[in-house]
């Protein structure tokens, strides 16, 4: 069914997904890893993490996680 769209006006998108209108298949045109140890990712306005020795595994036996060179 067609949908009827009035203005729109986006003034930043940092990732997610914009749909308008119908959609038979959506799919990611960009893809990323992160790797980060522990309380590496905390926010708040005081934060207390003791996490004593810690160690980030980054060995990825994964050649391709998400592959994004066909959906252009």
């Amino acid at each position: 069914m067609p949908a009827i769209i009035g203005p729109v006006q986006i003034v930043n998108v940092s990732g997610g997904v914009v749909q308008f209108g119908d959609t038979v298949y959506i799919s990611p045109k960009s893809a990323s890893k992160t790797n980060a140890g522990s309380g590496a990712f905390n926010t708040g306005g005081f934060i207390v993490a003791n996490s004593g020795l810690n160690g980030t595994n980054v060995l990825d036996t994964n050649v391709i996680d998400q592959p994004i060179a066909g959906n252009n």
